[in-house]
């Protein structure tokens, strides 16, 4: 018996380390943009790095904020993200949870070819049909706008997936329920559905918002002025500009990171919830 207690105290310890472990590495980087973003260039260049700021130099901020041209585009460019990631999480999740509802929850003839035909589509990668969706923006005029920045992805097949395999568990009777007492199916969808699925949904949410708010090559296409670019956009070229303030532009990643860290530490217990049942109902 002590040998075995033995062995699982070690077992809990390499684990534990290697947790550890991984946490430092996945979170380093992220101390380094933050501490970065509040000291002078030559203090970010020094070797070794110093991780802890000798005085908080805000002025980086306000730089990453004004641009080295003095525009004060970034605030235009940081709302752009906000309506565009914003408009495509709400869309995503209320068209993949209605979808991965009638997938999961009506029976007809062909339902599992139609949902392998959606699963497939995943496996088609954005640079295939990056320039034929580039043609069709063109020819509808939508280019510079934020009806082309959202249009091409309003739905994605992973959206569906993670709803339809959420809900194919679903109790049934609760449904059934619900019918007997005259509700209609879009009022079951709307009052009983989506309520019971906020797992789901936050897991969803995140990955849709986050995705869109890192998406870099499509606003690339379709952004012609910078009033209508996004955050990406801004860094790339503010990180290629000539006598680039390397404080300013660790300054400009911080403030495009903070809207992403606040919505998964509020979304956080909703979003471990949702990926473990993912896990476990794939399994």
């Amino acid at each position: 018996m002590k040998t075995i207690k033995k062995q699982s105290i070690v077992v809990d310890v390499l684990i534990w380390a290697f947790l550890i472990l991984t946490a430092i590495v996945i979170l380093a980087p992220i101390v380094f943009m933050f501490t970065a973003s509040l000291m002078p260039s030559r203090d970010i260049l020094k070797m070794p790095y110093p991780w802890i700021p000798k005085d908080l130099y805000w002025q980086n901020y306000w730089h990453a904020l004004r641009g080295n041209d003095g525009s004060f585009i970034f605030p235009r460019n940081i709302l752009n993200s906000f309506i565009v990631a914003g408009a495509v999480s709400i869309s995503t999740v209320f068209l993949s949870a209605l979808t991965g509802y009638g997938l999961a929850k009506f029976p007809f003839r062909g339902r599992n070819l139609v949902f392998l035909l959606i699963m497939a589509t995943m496996m088609i990668p954005f640079e295939a049909i990056m320039i034929p969706l580039y043609l069709v923006a063109t020819s509808l005029k939508i280019q510079d706008s934020y009806i082309g920045l959202i249009l091409p992805f309003l739905i994605n097949a992973f959206g569906i997936f993670l709803m339809r395999q959420y809900l194919i568990t679903f109790p049934d009777e609760i449904i059934d329920a619900a019918r007997i007492d005259g509700s209609g199916e879009f009022s079951i969808f709307w009052r009983i559905i989506l309520p019971n699925s906020t797992p789901a949904v936050a897991t969803l949410a995140i990955l849709t918002f986050r995705t869109q708010w890192d998406n870099l090559l499509w606003p690339l296409l379709i952004s012609q002025s910078e009033e209508m670019k996004t955050i990406p956009l801004y860094i790339v070229k503010f990180a290629t500009e000539k006598h680039t303030n390397e404080g300013a532009m660790m300054a400009a990643a911080a403030i495009a990171s903070i809207p992403i860290l606040v919505l998964f530490l509020a979304l956080s217990k909703y979003f471990v919830s949702g990926a473990s049942l993912h896990s476990s109902r794939k399994g």
